[in-house]
């Protein structure tokens, strides 16, 4: 489980530095120690504690949590599409990605940036930080495609030293200076905010990246449970995080240049070293929770819809959640290199990070909202209420780190607004292409009754066709029988379809309906967390009365060569664009795991 928690375990690194870099004018002053204190306390307590583990853990998808997960309940509790919550899905999935490159350089930079307060050697080995966060980094990366299941096993004991660790400091530094248990009270967060007046606004942003990690912890629920996610919660994590900060704070009252840096600061030196690795071992689970976290968004959108066809790998037969993304993995690992290399230090890389996430809590809000109303069946002013308390903090949080802009807060609004037009392109470009096979093909019924007036020559086995709408002719099937003139004694049309649940029962996958002698419709059905494998669902046929041989059966896939049309469906850039991601996408022979020496192609040309 310590992935759930390494990315807000790490927190204690940069957030009370920046939170005390900002007030450094009144830092002096008990009250502003006490004040950022007492933010970052009840930052921890109202918005991971009451708003995602009381609240929000409710609300999850069979399990599942994350905000496509969140959309494709709220769309399941609709009833119908929603355009609205379609949208939103699409932008809080975008900001994740967003966050996904920030997170590991981040995260690693602020643990290797302790060489430089190493005791009696930090300016000699100031220089190597940069290198050294590269080489755990691409590490990292590299290691992704071999599966992370061995090593897994050791992020939970890893995770809870790691905690034990930050209570042990924090209490250490608190006996210097008991009176910073007064920063526990909110009033005092609240005065310095009023006395502070801009400067309060501003430090907010810093307050925030106490609770980043709220989001991963969401969307990590599935893997483990909501149960022992809150239980871990709630007698570890939040403990330990709040004698840390209290220990900071201690430290600050007691020792105030520690304001630099107080988390390297409070390090016995004899311990130093062992706590200083533990610290990187432990951004180093963090960066792995937001990598896995990616790969689980790209094949939720994968199969929702969103992306084009990714090469999915899996890494373990017994374990769901242990997929590789080739793709996605060279993308974030390029991202967080030119990140480290261009703003160097964790402190400029703190000024990025926070704006994704708040934007992506801010989805979860509205999202939450639909469930309230359309699921929870509640009245519409109980669902503003209680959503709209949660939004209030969101809209504070994103206003304060909107100030960041200038300083590299644009980033990752860049990112997600790129992914947006991605996602937007492609579904735009497919429901055009669709609508366009729609109106060219023939109804499924009437090719059947022009087949029994004209029978065709008839080649033995069965074909199977593979079609998005079941009750057209493919148009595989279509060219076949214009070209080669014939007609397998068997013709199955077969469907995929997502549904909007994470995981498929066998007995709900497959459903087979006959038209006639010569037809028969599959419908093959996956959750959105799962990966096809149309063979093997097909040997659940068996048990339905179909019976063949897959290996005497014939794919036959409809390939379309697609051109732009500066005339219609989309902007000419939008149209190539599309185009580069089609080509781009997975072999559907890989990506449905088809035998390849059992699939024929036919190909047409279509305009987008």
């Amino acid at each position: 489980m310590g992935v759930v928690f390494g990315d807000i375990g790490t927190s204690p690194l940069y957030a009370m530095r920046e939170a005390l870099a900002h007030s450094r004018s009144t830092v002096s002053s008990e009250l502003a120690v006490f004040g950022v204190v007492s933010l970052v306390t009840w930052a921890l307590i109202l918005i991971v504690t009451i708003k995602y583990v009381v609240f929000l853990m409710r609300a999850d998808n069979k399990g599942e949590g994350g905000t496509l997960a969140l959309m494709a309940l709220a769309q399941r509790s609709l009833g119908k599409r929603s355009t609205a919550v379609f949208f939103l899905g699409v932008i809080g999935a975008a900001l994740f990605y967003g966050d996904g490159i920030i997170t590991p350089a981040v995260s690693v930079l602020g643990a290797v940036e302790g060489l430089k307060e190493a005791p009696g050697i930090g300016r000699t080995l100031a220089p190597y930080v940069l290198p050294v966060s590269a080489v755990i980094l691409v590490a990292l990366f590299m290691v992704q495609s071999r599966g992370t299941a061995s090593v897994a096993k050791a992020f939970g004991p890893i995770t809870l030293v790691w905690f034990l660790t930050l209570a042990g400091l924090g209490l250490v530094h608190i006996v210097d200076a008991p009176r910073i248990l007064q920063g526990l009270s909110p009033h005092y967060g609240v005065l310095f905010l009023f006395n502070n007046g801009w400067l309060g606004f501003v430090i907010l942003g810093s307050v925030f990246l106490a609770v980043t990690g709220a989001e991963a912890l969401y969307a990590d629920m599935g893997h483990f449970g909501k149960d022992p996610i809150r239980a871990a919660w709630l007698v570890l994590v939040l403990p330990a995080l709040l004698l840390n900060y209290l220990g900071q704070g201690a430290l600050v009252l007691s020792h105030p240049a520690a304001r630099h840096n107080p988390f390297f600061q409070m390090i016995p030196d004899v311990v130093y070293w062992p706590v200083m690795l533990l610290a990187t071992a432990a951004t180093v689970i963090a960066s792995q929770a937001v990598i896995t976290g990616a790969f689980s968004m790209t094949q939720q959108a994968v199969q929702l819809g969103l992306f084009p066809r990714i090469d999915i790998r899996r890494t373990s037969e017994t374990q769901a959640g242990q997929i590789f993304v080739p793709q996605v993995n060279s993308f974030l690992m390029v991202g967080v290199l030119i990140l480290l290399f261009t703003f160097r230090t964790s402190h400029n890389l703190a000024a990025a990070y926070g704006i994704a996430v708040t934007g992506a809590m801010f989805v979860d809000t509205l999202l939450f909202f639909v469930i309230i109303k359309s699921m929870w069946k509640r009245p519409t002013w109980q669902a503003a209420l209680a959503a709209g308390a949660f939004g209030i903090f969101d809209i504070i949080f994103i206003s304060s780190n909107l100030l960041k802009i200038p300083q590299g807060a644009w980033l990752p609004l860049v990112l997600g607004a790129a992914m947006v037009v991605i996602i937007w392109t492609w579904t735009r470009g497919a429901q055009i292409l669709s609508d366009k096979t729609r109106r060219d093909s023939v109804p499924l019924l009437e090719l059947s009754e022009i087949l029994k007036a004209r029978p065709p020559h008839r080649a033995p086995g069965t074909a199977i066709f593979l079609t998005s709408d079941p009750d057209l002719a493919p148009v595989a099937l279509m060219h076949n029988l214009k070209h080669n003139k014939v007609l397998h004694e068997k013709n199955i049309i077969l469907t995929v379809t997502t549904t909007e649940t994470p995981r498929v029962k066998d007995e709900d996958r497959v459903q087979i309906e006959p038209i006639n002698d010569d037809f028969k419709k599959v419908t093959i059905r996956y959750g959105f967390m799962e990966s096809p494998n149309i063979p093997k669902a097909l040997g659940l046929c068996r048990k339905l009365g179909l019976k063949f041989d897959i290996m005497a059966t014939s794919f036959f896939l409809g390939r379309r060569s697609v051109v732009p049309a500066a005339q219609s469906g989309m902007p000419l850039w939008q149209d190539k664009l599309f185009i580069f991601l089609m080509k781009n996408a997975a072999n559907p022979t890989d990506f449905f795991k088809i035998p390849p020496g059992r699939v024929v192609e036919l190909g047409t040309q279509v305009t987008v």
